[in-house]
């Protein structure tokens, strides 16, 4: 089976299509960064570093220094897909991200989003 091609895609290009759906609900891109930093475990300079290198996502999510263990209390359904059963661990992460992206654009509190165990 053939990956999908988000593993290839790289995360500067989604990443501006993050911020700018942030920016339209009235969310800053410092909060996409902090969701993404706590997510992954990168520092800033780091996530700029990624950003910079054009890092797909697949080597995104491998490179991650320290993928945050709350990050299995997000739930619900991003795309259609109810996140708590995508299967293949990559694919897992990335709609993790999505759906905190979409929580965010939504208006949700960052310590909601933000999820402590």
């Amino acid at each position: 089976m053939a990956k999908h091609r988000i593993y290839t895609t790289s995360v500067a290009s989604v990443y501006r299509l993050y911020v700018a759906k942030a920016e339209r609900k009235g969310r800053s891109k410092a909060e996409v960064d902090q969701i993404i930093c706590w997510l992954t475990g990168y520092d800033q300079p780091e996530l700029d570093a990624q950003l910079d290198q054009q890092t797909d996502f697949e080597t995104f999510f491998a490179r991650a220094p320290a993928l945050n263990p709350a990050r299995s209390l997000i739930t619900g359904v991003i795309c259609g897909v109810r996140v708590e059963n995508v299967e293949e661990p990559t694919m897992r992460e990335i709609r993790y991200l999505d759906k905190l992206i979409d929580e965010l654009a939504r208006g949700k509190a960052m310590d909601k989003i933000l999820r402590q165990p």
